[in-house]
């Protein structure tokens, strides 16, 4: 399967958001999520067996620090590399970046818990924030101000996703929910875990998603204007995610029974509409 293909293949809110880029960052881009995707793929706690398994991943996620290094060390790196190598240096990409990923995908495999938002927000930023930060590199930025964006975006996006996969994760044995925040609504581990749905869980997933909130308007406070000709990608994955979080909104957090999705169609019309948008901005410019 090409890098392309991995990441398009299963249709995703990133496909609908990359499709409309120029043929040449299109493919960068493409190949640093393949690269993001594939470090996912290895700490993948729904085929984790046991112990002995999760020291082999250690191991793979190792592999790839070493080839991150030898890429920035101008290394010979195996072929299989070599794509995400091109990028690297195409758009000097920082080492840290790729790295703060590799060590937050990594917590996955022995951290199933979070007590506080501070530790959360601290998981958020390696393995999303990151994304964000890389992906400004590829499309091109003028302001400091876009980095914070980028993090922001990235916060908002993986907060959406945390709301919307509570089942998922728990029956792999995770709670991204922070245990500070089921206190605070005197709710309990067990009770999620037997997916108890009353007015207590609806609170506190109404709580969880005005802070997902907070972090969209705080990304969309930082773009400045001139940088959308550029950042529509990023706007789109935007708009899609903040449709998404208004779906469960409005299904009352029945998380539990429903898996909430932002239908093609819409996804496809406010890419269009995003992207026409950028195209008529940059003509002004």
């Amino acid at each position: 399967m090409t890098m392309e293909a991995l990441v398009t293949s299963s249709m995703t809110s990133f496909y609908y958001s990359f499709s409309l880029l120029p043929r040449e960052i299109r493919q960068a881009i493409t190949t640093l999520y393949s690269f993001c995707q594939t470090i996912d793929q290895i700490v993948d706690a729904s085929t984790l067996i046991a112990d002995d398994d999760r020291q082999q991943r250690r191991a793979k996620l190792q592999w790839w620090r070493e080839q991150v290094e030898a890429i920035y060390g101008s290394r010979s790196v195996v072929p299989i590399v070599r794509p995400l190598a091109h990028v690297i240096e195409r758009y000097a990409i920082p080492k840290q970046y790729l790295l703060t990923l590799i060590d937050g995908c990594e917590r996955d495999l022995f951290q199933q818990r979070y007590p506080t938002f501070a530790e959360l927000k601290d998981y958020c930023y390696s393995v999303a924030g990151v994304v964000g930060l890389m992906s400004i590199h590829v499309f091109g930025y003028r302001y400091p101000e876009t980095e914070e964006y980028a993090v922001n975006l990235g916060y908002a996006l993986q907060l959406t996703n945390i709301v919307r996969d509570v089942r998922e994760d728990k029956e792999r044995g995770y709670i991204y929910l922070p245990l500070e925040d089921l206190a605070r609504f005197h709710y309990s581990e067990d009770e999620l875990m037997a997916e108890v749905y009353d007015d207590r869980f609806i609170e506190l997933m109404r709580f969880q998603a005005r802070r997902a909130r907070s972090y969209y308007s705080r990304a969309r406070a930082a773009l400045h204007p001139d940088e959308r000709a550029t950042l529509y990608p990023a706007e789109i994955m935007d708009a899609i995610y903040y449709r998404l979080l208004e779906k469960i909104e409005l299904g009352n957090f029945d998380v539990f029974r429903r898996r909430y999705r932002v239908r093609t169609a819409h996804k496809m019309w406010l890419a269009l509409k995003i992207w026409l948008y950028a195209k008529m901005f940059s003509r002004r410019q």
